[in-house]
């Protein structure tokens, strides 16, 4: 994999394509999502959504519900037709397509949704990019900054390549999907229409149309009666 935009997003299914402009490396948009959302106007948002939490930096597209207990401090930018359910919290520096979910307490910054993204159950969403109809399922979480020292590295060509990024989550290509409780480690990048299963702690790059399993084996044994 190159990690170009091309090969990862179908630009088409933004609106906020000009994030990519002159990046060699999907990854460099995250350094461009601040400045881009930095001259936001002020809005009367939380007007629409008694019972939610929105800051005045905050554009959110025609027919979006925003549920009751939904914090989104901004800036952020949500599009049209979304679901933004009970108890989400998004943060700083969000940019949500058309059509996305984000559930409950599922949490959010500095990322970027392409539309039709799903991220409906106890997710977590940090310095990552999520291409068109990209899925967590429950309880998915995308570790984004590491244990040590240091900026996240990616193997490009067999080479480690600095980010430059202290903090990265993920990039996961168009279709791309991590099943109920996976974990995407730092700088995790998944192709268009990879899989992650379910329960599985995923470090580095799964090429487009290619699924990561845990071999893990499931014991099976006699109940043996219990003593009192």
């Amino acid at each position: 994999m190159n990690f170009t935009v091309a090969e990862l997003f179908d630009l088409e299914q933004t609106q906020h394509a000009t994030l990519f402009d002159g990046c060699d490396f999907a990854w460099e948009a995250l350094k461009k999502i601040e400045a881009y959302l930095a001259n936001i106007p002020p809005q009367n948002a939380a007007m629409r959504f008694p019972g939610a939490t929105i800051g005045n930096r905050v554009i959110i597209g025609a027919d979006t519900v925003v549920e009751a207990g939904v914090m989104i401090k901004g800036p952020a930018i949500i599009g049209k037709n979304c679901q933004i359910r009970h108890n989400a919290y998004i943060r700083e520096n969000v940019i949500i397509g058309d059509d996305c979910v984000v559930g409950n307490s599922s949490e959010l910054k500095n990322s970027l949704l392409f539309n039709g993204v799903q991220v409906p159950h106890y997710n977590y969403i940090g310095d990552s990019i999520l291409g068109h109809k990209a899925h967590l399922g429950a309880g998915a979480k995308i570790s984004n900054v590491k244990l040590f020292p240091g900026n996240i590295e990616v193997e490009v060509d067999g080479v480690p390549r600095d980010t430059g990024l202290r903090k990265f989550g993920a990039l996961m290509g168009d279709h791309a999907e991590a099943g109920c409780n996976a974990v995407l480690n730092p700088g995790s990048i998944l192709g268009r229409g990879a899989v992650v299963y379910p329960n599985v702690f995923w470090r580095g790059i799964l090429p487009a149309n290619t699924i990561a399993k845990n071999k893990a084996e499931i014991e099976v044994v006699v109940k043996r009666p219990r003593t009192i």
